[in-house]
């Protein structure tokens, strides 16, 4: 029987939806998903099985205009996913169009993608427009780029996700499969649990805090019991913001905490005790060991 596997590298701007489609191609919360922009900063692969083929998606950061050392990082390795990719899955929000982000993408796609690669264009949030603002904007955007298929999707209600991923299994090349057929994600689970963490920590504070902050877990212990006690660090990079995270009498980062615990608790399918600290590293967005522990290359920020 012939087995097919391949990386599938899903690109575009900020909260256009990648994280929420990945989790739904995987069935499994593994990618952190908010309602605020650049918030999956590595590339954490999710493996899905679809017939004999196993297609492994590379969830890249968004890709916009980088301003500090940790965008450039970021949006680096979204362009080193996408090329490092067998096929390519471009998406974009119905009811946004074709952004100038979006355009931008576009143009580099044109200029740096192999011959011959698949790239598809995947129309996210279809239930927000009608049928002739989509059809419409499927014209003007294969009129940008020659899209190997378009396809109409919701990734949170799964509209169309079933056609996306059986065309991505044809698409990958023939070869074994890299993965177990069980395991749904190949980041460190430490890391997986620092990202969860990190996801309730960038619901619950506003603006521009979560972007100065990143969770590390410092020390993972599985008990004889069958429970694990997890200890995690929440770095900041001034004083004043230690105080917004821990709020008043610790009511943030205790509500916080209780939130990732149950998370992680149903990620792992045990019973887990989280322990969080916050503590403050003025200069941890100039510090490679926190990018290592976010899979980023610090030198890809260099300007």
């Amino acid at each position: 029987m012939t087995t097919r596997a391949g990386f599938v590298a899903l690109i575009g701007e900020p909260n256009a939806g990648k994280s929420t489609l990945l989790n739904r191609m995987v069935g499994a919360k593994i990618s952190i998903v908010t309602h605020k922009v650049q918030t999956t900063r590595t590339r954490i692969r999710g493996v899905c099985m679809e017939g004999q083929a196993q297609i492994v998606f590379v969830d890249t950061p968004g890709i916009f205009r980088p301003r500090r050392r940790l965008d450039r990082s970021m949006v680096k390795a979204a362009w080193g996913g996408a090329s490092d990719a067998d096929v390519i899955v471009l998406m974009i929000e119905a009811h946004r169009g074709l952004t100038e982000g979006a355009k931008m993408i576009i143009e580099r796609m044109a200029d740096e993608m192999p011959k011959g690669k698949p790239v598809a264009l995947a129309i996210n949030k279809i239930d927000r427009v009608k049928a002739e603002t989509l059809l419409a904007l499927a014209e003007e955007a294969n009129g940008a780029f020659p899209f190997a298929k378009t396809f109409m999707i919701s990734a949170e209600k799964g509209y169309g996700v079933a056609d996306l991923r059986e065309w991505l299994a044809v698409e990958v090349p023939e070869g074994p499969w890299f993965y177990p057929e069980d395991q749904i994600a190949d980041l460190p689970m430490r890391m997986i649990a620092a990202e969860m963490t990190r996801e309730k920590l960038t619901l619950r504070l506003h603006e521009e805090l979560p972007y100065q902050l990143t969770v590390e877990t410092e020390k993972w212990e599985d008990k004889p019991d069958g429970t694990t006690r997890i200890d995690q660090v929440v770095y900041v990079a001034r004083d004043g913001h230690k105080g917004i995270v821990l709020g008043n009498k610790g009511e943030t980062i205790k509500s916080v905490g209780q939130a990732a615990r149950a998370d992680i608790s149903e990620f792992l399918g045990r019973t887990v005790h989280l322990f969080l600290q916050v503590k403050v590293r003025p200069n941890w967005l100039d510090e490679p060991e926190r990018y290592s522990e976010m899979g980023l290359d610090f030198k890809d920020g260099d300007a």
